[in-house]
């Protein structure tokens, strides 16, 4: 397996972070160095951001560990993502749903939905579907949804996503313009939010993000 003794490396830092066994091994099954750019292969498996064009990024690892474990994700959901990028972080949540769930994502930029889509079908996933769109206006049209990952700064917690959560369910979402806070919102008679700490997300950009 390309990249097996970097992969497993980084499963071993991630580990040390605290990250669940369940998550570290759907992350484990996601072939990250698909989702990254040919420039950026040779550091796939780092711990860090790296650039995936569009002034975009894909989040670090640890990132999307964290993400995946706060947002408790169970075979079966339904899932919206806001902010697809090169689809890794939603071919991680894939992993964790299983064959009975499935992950939408929602990504502004045309050239991103292409190359997310290129990426996922390369690492044989098909649990994921990219739609072109305001991902800060999720889709109504799908909705509810059990969980909400938004991979993107918001101004505010948007009443438009926390609709379209099912009663019961959770969203992560980054809150700030530079400097972010990381927030678990549940949808349990109203809407409770937890702070999850510090953050650093690219902005999100529509109607009810930043313009």
């Amino acid at each position: 397996m390309e990249f097996e003794t970097e992969r497993k490396r980084l499963i071993q830092t991630l580990r040390r972070r605290g990250i669940s066994e369940r998550v570290l091994a759907a992350m484990e099954k996601v072939p990250r160095h698909l989702f990254v750019t040919e420039k950026e292969r040779r550091h796939s498996y780092e711990d860090y951001p790296l650039h995936i064009g569009s002034g975009q990024t894909i989040s670090a690892p640890h990132m999307v560990a964290i993400m995946c474990d706060v947002l408790d994700i169970r075979e079966g959901h339904k899932i919206l993502e806001i902010g697809a990028g090169s689809g890794y972080h939603a071919a991680v949540m894939a992993e964790l749903v299983g064959a009975n769930g499935h992950v939408y994502a929602v990504e502004r930029i045309p050239e991103l939905v292409e190359f997310a889509t290129a990426n996922l079908a390369s690492a044989g996933c098909t649990g994921v579907t990219v739609i072109l769109g305001d991902g800060s206006l999720g889709l109504p049209g799908l909705a509810p949804f059990d969980r909400i990952s938004v991979a993107a700064a918001s101004p505010d917690i948007p009443a438009t996503l926390t609709d379209q959560l099912r009663e019961g369910g959770k969203m992560v979402i980054p809150v700030g313009r530079f400097y972010q806070e990381l927030y678990l919102v549940t949808k349990m008679n109203g809407i409770k939010k937890e702070d999850k700490g510090g953050v650093v997300f690219v902005p999100l950009v529509g109607e009810h993000g930043f313009s």
